[in-house]
C-alpha cells in the first residue's frame, strides 16, 4: 500500500502503472526541487501567472502607460532643499517657531494625526529653525521652484509633476517599507506596489522577470526584503534582484560558476519529465506549478538579463547623458540605464534603490545636511535627468510611468549644528511620464515645509495613481481570505493625471 503525500491521509490499493509513476515523480521531483532550492536558495525568479491566481493578466480599463521606474531614496530626502523651497526659514533662521508668525504649527492637529511612533519620543520637535542650505530658483517654462543641488532634474521639471503634500505615519525608518507596502511596520509586511503590479499585468517579456530590483535593497532594519516582497501574493509576485554586472548579473539566480549550462539545461529537463508524471495524479498541484515555471524563468533569464547591461551597444552621447563617463554618477546612471533597457523589452515595474548603507541609509541628515545632500544629489541627479531625457526623445515618457520619493522629508528645525531630524508631516514625491502633467506643483506644507496643509496624500494615494496610470483598480486586485483595509486602496492623484 501507497502513502499518498497530501494534505489529507489517503490509502489506495496498488495496482496502476499511472498511481506508481505519480507517485514516484512526486517523490523525485520534491528531492530535485529541494537539492536546487537548497544551492540556489535565494532564487527570486518571477512565474507569470499561478494556476488559482485570480489575476486577469491584462489591464482592467484603458492604461495611460505599461511601465513604472521607481526611484527611491533611503533615509529621507529633505524637501526643503530639493522640490519645496522654504525661504521663511532664511528669513527666522536661529529663531524658534514660537518666535515667529507661524507658531499655531505645533497646535496643528495634523501633529498627533500624523505621528504612529514605534520608539515614544526617540524623535521630537526641534523647535529652532534651520535655514535652507542651498540656494533654489525657478526652472522650465513652468517656473516650478527647484533646489540648485537638483539643477539637470530641473532642467525636465516641465515634463515632472511634484506632489509637495505627501505624509506617512512612522517616524522612524520602518517608513521605508511603509513607503512601499502602505502600512506601518508595526503592522507587518504585506504585499508591494511592485507586486501588486506584478500580480495584476503578468508579464510583456517571457525572457525577463517583469519586477526588477536594482541598487542595495531596504535593510533589515527598515523592513529589508519587505521592501520589494509580494507577502501573500506568493513569491512569484516579488522583486528579482539585478546586478549591474555582465558578468553576473543574476547573482541569485544564476546556477554559480561551477554548474555547467548543459548541465543546468539537463536538469531542467528532468524537473520537466517528472513533472509531467506528477501532473498526471495532481494536476491542480499551484505550488508545484509555480516553482517549475520560476526555475524554467531563471533558465531564460539568464540568457536575456546579460544583454540588458550590455551597454557597449549605447552610443557614446547616450553612455554621456547618463554619466556614465564620471566616476560620481556611473553607478547610479549604469543602474537609470538599464532601467530604460528594462522597461523597453517589456518590463513592467523596476525599483531602483539609492543610498543603501547596510542601516537608516545614506540621506539620513542628522548632521552635515550640506555636506551629505551635496555628495548624494550629484550622484543623482544627471543620471536621472538623463533617464528622463532619454525615455523622452524614444518616445518611451509617454507610455513609461517615472517616479522619485522617499520615506519621509526632513525637519525645518536644527538638529544639533547643522542637521535635520526625520520628518513624516509633509514632505515631496514627484512623478514623469505615464499620462502624468508636467511642470505643476501639486498640494502644499506651510510656510514653514512641516505639515502638508493643502491636498494632502498619503502614501496608498501615490499607489493609487501608479495603478491607475496602468489601468488597474486597486479593489479588483483583492485575495480571497485577505482583508484590506479603506486606507490600502488610496485615490488617485487626480489634479496631476493629464
Amino acid at each position: 500500500m501507497n502513502k499518498h503525500p497530501t494534505n489529507h491521509t489517503r490509502w489506495t490499493m496498488p495496482g496502476t502503472r499511472r498511481s506508481f509513476l505519480a507517485d514516484c515523480g512526486m517523490g523525485m521531483t520534491g528531492m530535485v526541487l529541494g537539492t536546487m532550492l537548497g544551492r540556489e536558495g535565494n532564487v527570486q525568479a518571477s512565474a507569470s501567472v499561478t494556476p488559482n491566481a485570480m489575476v486577469l493578466g491584462r489591464p482592467h480599463f484603458a492604461p495611460r502607460a505599461k511601465s513604472v521606474i521607481w526611484l527611491f531614496m533611503q533615509g529621507g530626502t529633505s524637501q526643503m532643499e530639493s522640490f519645496d523651497p522654504k525661504p521663511e526659514l532664511n528669513r527666522y533662521e536661529g529663531k524658534t517657531i514660537d518666535e515667529t508668525p507661524y507658531k499655531g504649527t505645533l497646535d496643528s492637529p495634523y501633529l498627533k494625526k500624523n505621528l504612529r511612533e514605534l520608539v515614544t519620543g526617540l524623535h521630537k520637535v526641534h523647535p529652532k529653525i534651520f535655514p535652507m542650505q542651498v540656494g533654489y530658483r525657478k526652472r522650465g517654462r513652468s517656473g516650478l521652484e527647484v533646489s540648485d543641488w537638483w539643477p539637470h532634474v530641473g532642467d525636465c521639471i516641465d515634463d515632472i509633476a511634484v506632489v509637495r503634500s505627501m505624509w506617512t505615519t512612522d517616524n522612524n525608518h520602518g517608513a521605508q517599507l511603509q513607503f512601499h507596502t502602505g502600512r506601518h511596520v508595526l503592522e507587518g509586511q504585506f504585499p508591494t506596489i511592485g507586486s501588486w503590479v506584478h500580480y495584476g499585468l503578468g508579464t510583456l517579456n517571457e525572457n525577463l522577470p517583469q519586477f526588477v530590483v536594482m541598487g542595495r535593497p531596504v535593510a533589515d532594519c527598515c523592513g529589508g526584503v519587505g521592501a520589494h516582497g509580494a507577502n501573500y501574493l506568493g513569491p512569484e509576485h516579488q522583486g528579482v534582484q539585478l546586478a549591474i554586472d555582465p558578468k553576473r548579473p543574476l547573482p541569485y539566480a544564476g546556477p554559480g560558476a561551477e554548474v555547467f549550462a548543459e548541465e543546468q539545461q539537463a536538469q531542467f529537463a528532468l524537473m520537466d519529465r517528472l513533472n509531467r508524471i506528477a501532473a498526471i495524479e495532481y494536476p491542480e498541484d499551484a505550488a508545484l506549478a509555480a516553482r517549475i515555471k520560476s526555475y524554467e524563468l531563471a533558465f531564460r533569464m539568464q540568457m536575456a538579463v546579460p544583454e540588458v547591461v550590455a551597454f557597449n551597444e549605447e552610443s557614446e552621447g547616450t553612455r554621456r547623458l547618463y554619466g556614465l563617463d564620471q566616476s560620481t554618477t556611473k553607478s547610479f546612471g549604469q543602474q537609470c540605464l538599464a532601467a530604460r533597457r528594462l522597461v523597453e523589452r517589456g518590463v513592467r515595474f523596476v525599483q531602483i534603490f539609492h543610498g543603501g548603507n547596510g542601516g537608516a541609509g545614506e540621506w539620513d541628515a542628522h548632521g552635515g545636511l550640506r555636506s551629505n545632500h551635496t555628495t548624494l544629489c550629484g550622484q543623482v541627479d544627471l543620471p536621472i535627468a538623463g533617464l528622463l531625457k532619454d525615455l523622452k526623445q524614444r518616445g518611451l515618457l509617454d507610455e513609461t510611468l517615472v517616479v522619485w520619493g522617499t520615506e519621509f522629508g526632513r525637519t525645518p528645525g536644527a538638529q544639533g549644528s547643522d542637521g535635520r531630524d526625520h520628518h513624516p508631516y509633509g514632505f515631496s514625491v514627484w512623478l514623469a511620464g505615464g499620462g502624468i502633467r508636467g511642470g505643476i506643483a501639486h498640494g502644499a506644507t506651510d510656510e514653514l515645509g512641516f505639515h502638508a496643509v493643502e491636498d494632502r496624500h498619503y502614501i496608498t494615494d501615490l499607489h493609487a495613481t501608479i495603478l491607475h496610470q496602468l489601468g488597474l483598480e486597486p479593489e479588483k486586485l483583492n485575495v480571497p481570505g485577505r482583508t484590506r483595509l479603506e486606507i490600502d486602496y488610496g485615490e488617485p492623484i487626480r489634479g496631476i493625471i493629464s
